[in-house]
């Protein structure tokens, strides 16, 4: 494994951590539109990256990337409810979702150590950011539906 590929599950790793103590204390505050929102948004700057050749991909990579995403996301989307608590909505903590990042974080640590060998390590890159993405934005998209559900019930708006 090369240092690269260490380096870059070791930022993975803080990352992981970090969302999980950004998740928890989120927890504890009301939820809202903006913050379900806004974090795809940020994240989507990442793809300035694919203007570089290095970190282009086929279209098979691409195919991949977004599938394999996608089926990550349905275990994020299964762990985050919201319930409505004093009059405000806030995101239900889940024991489940805790473990779930980390597996996760485990199986893309796996798989790209397994890839680097055989694919580039700036496709690699880009193909785990795509991965990345297409894992967040499902998740968000349906954490937003779920939002905007329990803010109409709360405010009395028929869906």
């Amino acid at each position: 494994m090369n240092n690269a590929v260490i380096a870059s599950s070791v930022g993975a790793a803080l990352m992981a951590g970090f969302v999980m103590f950004i998740r928890l204390k989120a927890a504890k505050k009301p939820a809202s539109a903006k913050k379900i929102i806004l974090p795809p948004f940020f994240m989507s700057t990442g793809a300035l990256m694919y203007f570089v050749p290095e970190f282009r991909l086929t279209p098979m990579e691409i195919l991949e990337a977004v599938i394999v995403g996608m089926f990550f996301s349905i275990f994020l989307i299964k762990t985050s409810k919201f319930e409505i608590k004093d009059n405000d909505i806030y995101l239900k903590r889940s024991k489940a979702f805790v473990f779930i990042l980390i597996g996760l974080l485990i199986i893309r640590i796996v798989l790209k150590t397994i890839l680097s060998s055989t694919i580039d390590y700036g496709q690699l890159s880009g193909m785990f950011f795509l991965l990345a993405f297409s894992m967040i934005l499902p998740w968000r998209i349906a954490m937003y539906t779920n939002y905007k559900k329990l803010y109409n019930q709360l405010h009395g708006k028929n869906v």
